[in-house]
């Protein structure tokens, strides 16, 4: 099954399934992929206004009002920025759960520190609605995320309309035997129109600062606007700093500030990265963590090792009561604890993980030891390198992440022509993925993109 070079860039080498895919694009319109948040006492955050319980919320005032943020193609930061501007407060004092899609319509929880109900009524952003619930003891934060239902259309199928469920439903067939879905980092984890963050990251733990910045700069994309394309090329070609800053987009702030403190100091790569936030900083070194997992886990794969069986030298996890991994509960098996292991791992108890590398984080051993030894050789990277003396607060000690992902609630809800295109098929799919997993992963094998830019991912 060919790969495009985009996939193989960002460490995705591999399918898990054989079957055909169907094709089509997705996200042609933020109808197209709505999201709505589950938190792990089985609260939903609805589009649709509905009344909620979540988080057993209570009309006393505990210093934290609850309520659902409904946006419509909005970045998740930007938005909670207008609020808060809005609101007249801090930005970190509206805190999340989990980060939604910016290309979609999304429903989820946030908390507000010392909000106050009637104050919401005063918020007026377009395509954003709030709806205060009630108050919480605590401010959100991952903990309390389950997952996220999705219910996602993809448009343009060209395939027969009996071919679409036989398709899908063999895909997910081959899933369910893989014992779930393989928990690649999703394209979105590194911008997929201009996939450089984990490059970015690379330059920033080797402490190539300068090859970090000009790279976030001037590395122009195909896939990017033509005013913003152009002015990378000429900073690529001629290096001036000064006529950067003049051409450079007004729409690529982040860029425009590290450039004017360059035109300042010359040579301080350092502190012009530092201009830049420090959730966008972490970012870079987030992203090439993903990228070295998605090759560990794209080699398990095509070494035809099991994904939903543990071999002697891999970690397994523990699990919750809600199926979430206990990350820090993992352990390398051994020949003794082989077969007790993979009964708990067949039970639902336990998960197989794979190392997302950092400076305390070892890698496995055995067979998959020496595949992960082999591509960060390769890499010419070391565990060692994600302390990061220059930005001691960007330094990352890994962790462990599962190997394969579950599926709940899959259906295909509708099958129907293409509105406006009636050559065409439209399927809707509906979802639900635990925290952290990507539903263009999914996407991904089902659909089987020949090129994932032009298919929206």
């Amino acid at each position: 099954m060919p790969i495009h070079k985009i996939d193989k860039a960002l460490g995705m080498e591999v399918y898990v399934t054989e079957m055909r895919g169907i094709g089509g694009v997705i996200r042609s319109t933020a109808e197209d992929f709505i999201v709505e948040e589950v938190l792990v006492d089985g609260s939903r955050a609805k589009i649709e206004n509905a009344e909620s319980h979540a988080l057993r919320a209570t009309s006393d005032k505990q210093g934290f009002l609850l309520c659902i943020l409904v946006k419509r193609n909005w970045d998740t930061f930007i938005v909670i920025k207008n609020v808060a501007r809005q609101l007249g407060i801090w930005q970190e004092q509206i805190s999340i759960a989990g980060i939604k899609d910016a290309k979609a319509i999304t429903a989820q929880h946030i908390t507000i520190e010392h909000g106050i109900m009637e104050d919401i009524n005063e918020v007026n952003i377009k395509d954003v609605e709030i709806r205060p619930i009630g108050y919480f003891r605590d401010k959100l934060s991952p903990y309390y995320l389950l997952g996220n239902n999705f219910q996602l259309t993809i448009k343009g199928v060209k395939a027969a309309e009996k071919t679409i469920p036989k398709r899908v439903g063999a895909i997910m067939q081959e899933i369910e035997v893989a014992g779930g879905l393989p928990n690649f980092f999703g394209h979105q984890r590194f911008g997929t129109t201009r996939a450089i963050t984990h490059r970015v990251g690379k330059a920033i733990i080797k402490d190539t600062f300068e090859e970090a910045v000009m790279l976030f700069l001037s590395e122009p994309s195909v896939y990017e606007h033509p005013s913003s394309r152009q002015a990378r090329k000429d900073l690529q070609s001629n290096q001036d700093l000064k006529e950067a800053l003049k051409n450079f987009p007004r729409q690529l702030r982040y860029e425009r500030q590290i450039l004017a403190h360059l035109v300042e100091k010359p040579h301080d790569f350092v502190g012009a990265f530092k201009r830049l936030p420090v959730k966008l900083q972490a970012l870079f070194i987030q992203a090439y963590q993903s990228y070295l997992f998605n090759r560990f886990l794209s080699e398990r794969i095509r070494s035809g090792i099991a994904l939903n069986r543990a071999e002697i030298g891999d970690y397994v996890v523990n699990l919750d009561r809600t199926g979430i991994p206990m990350s820090k509960t993992g352990k390398i098996v051994d020949d003794r604890a082989l077969a007790e292991t993979n009964e708990k791992v067949k039970m639902g108890r336990e998960r197989v993980a794979l190392p997302l590398i950092g400076y305390k984080q070892r890698l496995s051993k055995g067979v998959m030891g020496r595949i992960e030894e082999q591509i960060l050789e390769i890499e010419g990277v070391k565990a060692e390198d994600f302390k990061i003396d220059f930005l001691p607060e960007l330094s990352s000690r890994g962790v462990l992440r599962t190997a394969i992902s579950p599926i709940k609630n899959f259906r295909a809800a509708s099958i129907s022509r293409t509105t406006g295109n009636l050559k065409t098929h439209q399927v809707t799919l509906e979802f639900t993925l635990l925290r952290g997993s990507y539903a263009t992963v999914l996407l991904r094998e089902i659909m089987k993109p020949k090129n994932p830019i032009t298919a929206g991912f």
